[in-house]
């Protein structure tokens, strides 16, 4: 399967929903029904699986990880994560 490439949806202000899930068996993005999917194979502890997701949305998006907020659901599988200017 290709990397996801989400370049198109890098606008600055924007705020990205996704569902996650951790311990997966491969890091991966998916687009699903137009909610977005992130895989990470980290598990949830100590915010470790919160930075692979960022880590891995940023590469996606082409852009430095640190323009990525989490700004909605720390402890959650449901997050949402703001693109600074």
């Amino acid at each position: 399967m290709a990397k996801a490439t989400l370049a198109h949806l890098a606008t600055p202000g924007a705020t990205l929903e996704l569902r996650v899930t951790p311990k997966a068996s491969r890091n991966e993005i998916r687009e699903e029904g137009g909610t977005l999917r992130v895989y990470v194979t980290t598990v949830p502890e100590d915010g470790k699986a919160n930075a692979a997701v960022q880590k891995l949305l940023a590469k996606a998006l082409g852009l430095p990880k640190s323009r990525l907020v989490l700004v909605r659901g720390a402890t959650s599988r449901d997050k949402a994560f703001r693109i600074e200017a």
